[in-house]
């Protein structure tokens, strides 16, 4: 690291990256903060600097300092680490320590003793507090660690998934051989296979992924499972709508043998509310009137369906959001971008995702794109070629938006 980047490193004070302290702080208290940024993304610690920005600098020798840090990062984190250790010179012989923890720690969650107790942390901001259980249940998934898609939903049983959905997923869909409808036992079997359900204790309960798929009423036991979808008049969320839609039930369809859709799920019914409440343009081209929708209806399905497939569930109490303005349609998804994906990653294909299960079935309905170019063909290229405008695909710090502008369309000639 250069000087002058730790000088505006220092100038920007501490953030949700950037944590100052000085050399003699307790081993538990810099180990929380180690732990707590590598839970996040990443970030620095900088040894030697005062809360408020001062250069105190080093107390000690350099190379007590480091071995002080090694041995805290084996000893005082559970999984230890090796975090990358620099030390940069400041006027007036004062030194500072600079503790860098990667971006995409691996071993997620990581815990830091405290006393005889290890304990999870994490970084809000500027400050580093301990883990809720859901906080927590969200690190292990971000490692792999845990599929919460295949987790059982407590209290519920094969009764609260809807037959005719699941049977015509195996029957429609995969073109299976499938049990006689009434074989409840050869279907639980089917099902158990499938990990649509799950033994737990000698029960047979439905699994997270089972129960957003085909579930009757899903909203019963997973709050989070809807689309909440509205229409504003003007560019701005407003009381005074144009229409609302609280969108519950299973996310798939129900095909016929032929493969036309009997009765839509959440997914086609919020593609259709998109659609409904935005309509047509129209123009003339020469003698003849062309007319398109305002949203190219790919674009507008490969968001809602990303959405649906890789948003957090871990985070109750919160729907996905389809907005409709006067000027843009937003599709707003619980939860950061899944495991090491980034904008930068989506735009170029990369594939990744939390709820493996849930991908694979909405790829048998041809909702999920198996080579993973979605979003770049879909929804940037889609809406470029539709009207020209260039969709915003923006991660905060718990939701992911998808932006796309109205506009005439591109006209060809």
């Amino acid at each position: 690291m250069l000087k002058a980047e730790l000088a505006e490193i220092i100038q920007n004070g501490e953030n949700s990256g950037v944590e100052f302290k000085r050399d003699d702080v307790h081993p538990d208290s810099l180990a929380k903060e180690i732990a707590a940024l590598a839970n996040l993304e990443g970030g620095r610690i900088l040894l030697g600097v005062e809360d408020n920005g001062a250069i105190s600098g080093l107390t000690k020798t350099p190379a007590v300092v480091e071995q002080l840090v090694m041995n805290l990062c084996r000893e005082n984190l559970q999984p230890a680490m090796i975090p990358y250790w620099e030390i940069i010179r400041w006027e007036e012989g004062r030194q500072i320590g600079v503790i860098t923890i990667p971006a995409d720690a691996p071993d997620k969650p990581y815990r830091a003793k405290r006393g005889g107790a290890w304990v999870t942390h994490v970084r809000v901001g500027s400050t580093s507090r301990e883990a809720s259980r859901e906080e927590e249940v969200r690190l292990f998934q971000a490692s792999g660690l845990v599929r919460y898609d295949l987790r059982p939903v407590p209290g519920a049983t094969i009764n609260d998934l809807d037959r005719d959905f699941y049977q015509s997923y195996f029957r429609d869909m995969l073109r299976r051989k499938t049990p006689a409808p009434d074989d409840e036992q050869a279907w639980t079997k089917l099902l158990l296979n499938t990990e649509i359900l799950r033994e737990d204790r000698g029960r047979i309960i439905p699994t997270v992924a089972g129960m957003l798929l085909f579930g009757i009423k899903p909203k019963r036991y997973l709050p989070q499972s809807g689309i909440t979808a509205t229409a504003y008049k003007d560019t701005k969320k407003d009381y005074d709508t144009v229409d609302e839609e609280d969108i519950r039930g299973p996310l798939v369809h129900i095909v016929s043998p032929r493969g036309r859709v009997v009765e839509p799920g959440v997914i086609d019914r919020a593609v259709n509310f998109v659609a409904r409440n935005t309509g047509t343009v129209a123009w003339l081209e020469g003698a003849r009137r062309r007319r398109v929708p305002v949203f190219p209806v790919d674009a507008v399905r490969e968001a809602i369906v990303n959405a649906v497939a890789h948003r957090d569930y871990t985070m109750w109490m919160m729907d996905i959001e389809v907005s409709l303005y006067s000027d843009r349609l937003e599709v707003i998804s619980p939860g950061r971008l899944p495991n090491s994906v980034t904008v930068e990653k989506m735009k170029q294909g990369y594939r990744s995702t939390r709820n493996e299960l849930l991908k694979d079935v909405l790829r048998d309905y041809e909702y999920v794109e198996s080579r993973g170019m979605g979003v770049l063909e879909k929804i940037i290229a889609g809406m470029r070629a539709h009207n020209g405008t260039e969709p915003d695909l923006i991660e905060e710090e718990s939701r992911f938006v998808v932006r796309l502008w109205k506009k005439a369309p591109v006209k060809k000639n």
